[in-house]
């Protein structure tokens, strides 16, 4: 039974905090192979699945002293149907893997979360595609129909709600929303933008927000930033408008390399976590409602503890 579906505590203020980039850490720091980024195919193991509690353990601890909560999203952003296609899943198989997903952070909520500690379960989607490029888009309705059984699982577990990541054209971020609506599940889409603070496909965020907001009704809970660094798109959020508030959730790169670089390139830029921490500090100076924080490509538990320090500091 999901706990929080009618009344996500993150909406109501105070801040949450995610884990960082978990398939680059599974990879580059626990040499953990995973085909197609698909962490969810640790899911079929006992050994894999405890590396996934491994590596949640440590964000969990960052947050209990930093946070008012912590968004546990499921390791499906490679779990829909043409990913699993590729590692060999049945559609059975795959949904049994979403729904494993689910349970195992349900499991991690029943072993940290308390009283005053909140603990929000998110069902992770990712594009159909690349995360890095836009490819060939869909119509709203073929991304409605792609995402929906993914959704659909989603909608018959724990999940407090579901998170749409590295989108990267309007159209998917459409169909995702009303599939979940569909479901009557929350919706949060996150849109992952290019050096120019722009989607891949060209768009822009406020264009972005601002559209599928109008083909749902204001269909998503709020929207998110990931897989960028603040540099960025600090002049996307400098232009200031009401679509801002909007916003509430980020998720950036502490690496500068665009999309283009970090998919070619054979090892992995960290960065500089105390440096990604005080960016984030300022980004909230500037935009107290931003409270949904945590990393991606590249970060691990020392940028969001620096994030949530820093963040902690400025409230």
């Amino acid at each position: 039974m999901a706990k929080y579906r009618s009344n996500l505590p993150q909406c109501d203020g105070g801040l949450y905090l995610t884990d960082g980039g978990l398939e680059t850490t599974l990879i580059f720091h626990d040499g953990i192979d995973l085909p197609h980024f698909a962490a969810f195919h640790l899911l079929r193991g006992a050994r894999g699945r405890d590396a996934l509690r491994r590596y949640h353990r440590p964000y969990i601890e960052i947050a209990r002293r930093t946070a008012a909560g912590f968004i546990l999203d499921s390791p499906s952003w490679r779990a829909s149907a043409d990913w699993g296609d590729k590692l060999g899943y049945s559609a059975s198989a795959l949904a049994e893997s979403n729904r494993s997903g689910i349970a195992l952070m349900a499991e991690l909520r029943a072993e940290f979360e308390t009283d005053d500690f909140p603990m929000v379960i998110s069902g992770a989607i990712g594009p159909r595609g690349d995360g890095y490029v836009a490819g060939e888009v869909m119509t709203a309705g073929k991304a409605e129909a792609y995402h929906g059984a993914q959704i659909e699982t989603f909608a018959g577990t724990e999940a407090d709600m579901i998170t749409a990541f590295t989108m990267t054209n309007i159209d998917e971020a459409i169909g995702i929303t009303r599939a979940a609506q569909r479901q009557r599940l929350p919706v949060v889409i996150s849109f992952t933008l290019e050096t120019d603070g722009r989607l891949p496909t060209g768009d822009g965020l406020q264009e972005a927000v601002e559209t599928v907001d109008a083909a749902t009704e204001n269909g998503p809970v709020y929207y998110m930033i990931n897989c960028a660094h603040p540099e960025h798109f600090a002049t996307t959020l400098a232009s200031g408008g009401a679509w801002l508030q909007r916003l509430r959730g980020l998720r950036a790169n502490a690496s500068r390399r665009s999309h283009a670089e970090l998919n070619d390139a054979p090892d992995l830029d960290a960065g500089d976590p105390d440096e990604l921490g005080a960016q984030y500090r300022e980004l909230r100076r500037l935009f107290a409602h931003f409270n949904v924080l945590g990393g991606c490509c590249g970060t691990d538990h020392r940028h969001v503890e620096s994030i949530g320090c820093a963040c902690k500091l400025a409230a």
